[in-house]
């Protein structure tokens, strides 16, 4: 009797043994919360899995959103979510506009039609979280260049040459019929104030060749250059050497061809004309050239004298190099070469303009030797003015009300291209054009 009671009491613990909770149980989770989202990887769609998206936890519905838009032209159509959770899930879903979707981990589906709500329950059931899916495609061609119109007009049409500048925080338009010389400012080349006529300047100034330094203009002709810090108000230098034409300001200089028993380029030093001991060949313009300075790759500080009219009147399609060399250091030298010599089939171009944008050239305008107008066409160059081709016209391609001419000013100024006037043939303009490349501040 007593080993059959002794066996029940064994029975008996084991039984209570096997319903102790703390002893086999699996305990639930009671987080409700996203880490990560990204989509899978899609050879037919280029940097999607590449996209960075930040989960942001906020105190009601969390918001899940990628900084850096995705490339223009992403298709988010038919794609693959990929999730991240702090736990393991009761249940997570997808609100979308038609439908509700509970994930699977293999889900493709179309995330073009927002909002998109991901709602997270625990597995417990004692927490539920919800974000908003907000990806970003970039809406806008980053290859597109955008032109627009700023004014038709800055004043009426006559017979003036007129030079665009920038003079501290304005640009200023200097025109003359030959005769009188006008100015006119504005901060932001729509609205324009009428300065009035300029004094100090001498008799027949070419006012395309006025140079601004950023807060100093500069003008140069026979045995003086002049200075004005305002556009109205002109001072006269006495020059040593007597001045041909101006240049262009560069490595901070004011650049000028003068004669010194034949061409020699100099500079203007504090109110003083120096020699910088560089003769070009009688095949240098002085007249109707484009200057451009810019960074070479080889991180060289460059100017570049294109194209225009040489002294015996010839039409030039030179590309002159001028460059500061640190060797032989600390001295240092400048260079200047004809960087065009093993590249004659570039066009004999006058009156053109030429800006460095977006790491490359950009040529606007001009005729050939023939007088002949190039057209509404833009050139570009990558490869720092070796080698010129047209511009792709669907992306950059200046406006149908844009008419083709010569002599225009192009400036870039905080990203953005302008155009200033011009003329043709009939023809002098005084509207402004202001484009800019859609990633350039991307």
């Amino acid at each position: 009797m007593k080993r059959i009671l002794y066996i029940l009491i064994a029975l008996t613990a084991v039984l209570t043994a096997g319903c102790d909770s703390s002893s086999n149980s699996t305990t639930t989770s009671s987080v409700a919360r996203l880490t990560a989202f990204t989509f899978a990887k899609n050879d037919s769609i280029p940097g999607l899995a590449q996209a960075v998206f930040t989960v942001e936890e906020r105190l009601d519905t969390g918001l899940v959103w990628n900084k850096d838009s995705m490339l223009y032209g992403t298709s988010l159509e038919r794609v693959v979510p990929r999730f991240t959770f702090a736990a393991t899930p009761g249940t997570a879903f997808l609100k979308m506009t038609d439908t509700t979707v509970f994930l699977t981990g293999y889900d493709t589906l179309d995330f073009t039609k927002l909002p998109i709500y991901l709602t997270i329950r625990s597995q417990d059931k004692s927490t539920t979280k919800t974000y908003e899916i907000r990806p970003s495609v970039h809406q806008a061609d980053p290859d597109l260049y955008t032109w627009t119109q700023l004014t038709d007009g800055i004043y009426e049409e006559d017979d003036s040459e007129q030079r665009t500048l920038v003079l501290d925080d304005a640009f200023v338009l200097i025109k003359s019929n030959g005769f009188e010389l006008e100015s006119y400012a504005s901060e932001d080349a729509a609205l324009w104030l009428d300065l009035g006529a300029p004094t100090g300047l001498p008799a027949g100034t070419k006012v395309r060749q006025i140079i601004s330094t950023g807060d100093m203009l500069y003008y140069g002709q026979e045995d003086a250059f002049y200075t004005s810090t305002d556009a109205i108000t002109w001072d006269s230098h006495a020059s040593a050497y007597p001045i041909v034409t101006m240049l262009l300001y560069w490595n901070d200089l004011v650049w000028a061809l003068v004669d010194n028993n034949g061409y020699e380029l100099a500079y203007i030093d504090a109110d003083t004309l120096a020699l910088s001991g560089l003769r070009p060949t009688e095949e240098f313009p002085i007249s109707d050239f484009a200057s451009v300075c810019f960074l070479s790759s080889s991180l060289r500080e460059r100017a570049m004298i294109i194209g225009g009219f040489a002294e015996n009147g010839k039409s030039l399609n030179t590309r002159w190099n001028l460059e500061y060399s640190y060797h032989p250091y600390p001295e240092g030298t400048y260079r200047l070469e004809e960087y065009s010599i093993d590249r004659p089939d570039f066009t004999s171009l006058t009156g053109i303009s030429v800006i460095w944008y977006n790491d490359q050239l950009l040529l606007f305008g001009g005729v050939d030797d023939k007088m002949s107008y190039f057209g509404r066409d833009i050139l570009i160059s990558i490869d720092e003015g070796l080698n010129w081709v047209k511009a792709d016209t669907a992306k950059n391609q200046l406006p149908a009300i844009y008419q083709e001419r010569q002599k225009q000013t192009a400036i870039v100024r905080d990203n953005y291209i302008y155009l200033f006037g011009g003329q043709d043939a009939y023809t002098t303009y005084s509207d402004v054009y202001r484009g800019k490349l859609n990633s350039i501040d991307w």
